[in-house]
């Protein structure tokens, strides 16, 4: 099974046309991967469907990073 880290670079990378190997823990979605508002509203779903969680809205936009992600799940 894949690591979580893994798993987010597979999502990210397909849900912004990038080569997964770019996305790095301290990736930022907006600055260096270019995710725009509805990018990061899509990768929240992907995420969520992905790790069978719920994101809340407060929580979702308080994720900028690859990291914050996975600091995220370790919590919920």
């Amino acid at each position: 099974m894949k690591d979580n880290f893994t798993r987010l670079q597979s999502i990210v990378g397909k849900q912004l046309g990038i080569d997964p190997s770019k996305v790095k823990l301290e990736s930022d979605f907006g600055r260096e991967l270019g995710a725009d508002s509805l990018d990061v509203v899509e990768l929240v779903m992907a995420i969520e469907d992905e790790f069978e969680v719920n994101i809340e809205d407060q929580s979702a936009s308080q994720i900028a990073t690859v990291q914050d992600v996975l600091n995220y799940l370790e919590r919920n």
